[in-house]
């Protein structure tokens, strides 16, 4: 498959700058499959398009403050850091700009010295592996949350070129464990009050973790699609909810996956009707023509042109149908992208 039979016209006013006030005032266009039939409703609509017996499944990622500023040592020139996510050897993987001008043995300060980042090595994904220190020593795992909390800033998306009036705009309401380097947007439209009518009305709902990070949203730059490499991101599936989900299967009950990033987990972690528990990295690169074990349904949002989350979605409705539904959102003016309207395929 070539790339750009996944291309489509995105107007630059469409991409949202802010998110919806309240968060369940968006819209959303239906696409029901396999008969492409498009239905435009509110995203308040959701649980009345529902069945009773379906299970609804999020991820409960919570974003951390992984953009860090500073300066480089020697040198003293600019360099921004943006943490992908931490490894049981004290490191973390991370995106470093301008990542030429730092190699593996160069450091970047933070604050007033209040934190150092030393380049230890490049990553296969064009990365950089950080051990972040204080300037006078050793540095312990549990300092750096607090660290982040007072020198990092929210990882808005460079499409977003307002700053938020309220961080929390920028995680779901049932954001739990943290480590993610970007929102899981489809979560982003649910209040509480949506939240407890989803669950009065579907069979059940549970959540699992995926950690969104450079997998989600590196670009695709091949023109061939098989070409392009999809980098891990971590993963953990409670045993309860394994077993719920499991159950689920059995009993034929259809699973919504409330985003892509959910969606992914649970692909990666079934086989043969099986949803294990545990943790682990998935680089899974969901495209048309891959067949769902799990996912039955869809919650998204408006994704760019040429996204590997773009191509997730054509997977699991049919391409043509989903670019359809795009251009008619656009005509429509649908909000685009983070913070903008919802897409359900059901």
């Amino acid at each position: 498959m070539h790339i750009s039979a996944f291309d489509y016209d995105l107007p630059p006013e469409l991409i949202a700058q802010k998110p919806a006030r309240p968060r369940d005032s968006s819209r959303m266009l239906v696409l029901h499959r396999p008969s492409g039939r498009i239905e435009h409703r509110s995203f308040r609509d959701l649980p009345t398009l529902l069945w009773s017996d379906d299970m609804v499944v999020l991820n409960d990622t919570r974003v951390i403050r992984a953009r860090l500023r500073g300066r480089r040592h020697p040198g003293g020139g600019k360099a921004e850091v943006l943490l992908l996510s931490s490894r049981a050897d004290g490191l973390w993987e991370a995106l470093v700009t301008p990542g030429r001008r730092i190699p593996p043995g160069r450091q970047i300060i933070f604050g007033q010295d209040d934190l150092r980042a030393e380049v230890m090595a490049r990553t296969p994904s064009g990365g950089r592996l950080l051990r972040f220190s204080r300037s006078g020593g050793s540095f312990a795992s549990d300092e750096m949350s607090a660290a982040l909390e007072r020198l990092g800033d929210m990882p808005l998306p460079p499409y977003i070129h307002s700053p938020l009036a309220d961080e929390d705009d920028y995680q779901t309401v049932y954001a739990r464990v943290p480590g993610a380097s970007a929102a899981p947007t489809a979560g982003l439209h649910f209040t509480s009050n949506m939240l407890a009518a989803l669950r009065a009305q579907v069979h059940a709902v549970t959540s699992i973790t995926l950690h969104v990070g450079v997998g989600t949203f590196r670009p695709i730059r091949t023109d061939n699609v098989e070409d392009h490499t999809m980098y891990a991101e971590p993963y953990a599936v409670s045993q309860s909810a394994a077993d719920l989900i499991t159950k689920a299967l059995a009993q034929g009950r259809r699973i919504l996956a409330i985003g892509t990033s959910t969606a992914r987990a649970l692909e990666a972690a079934t086989a043969d009707g099986v949803v294990r528990a545990g943790r682990g990295e998935t680089d899974l690169f969901i495209r048309p023509g891959y067949q769902f074990q799990t996912v039955g349904a869809l919650l998204t949002n408006f994704h760019l042109p040429r996204s590997t989350v773009l191509l997730l979605v054509c997977a699991l409705a049919d391409r043509d149908q989903v670019l359809r539904a795009y251009r008619e959102a656009a005509a429509l003016k649908y909000r685009f992208l983070s913070f903008g309207d919802a897409m359900l395929i059901i």
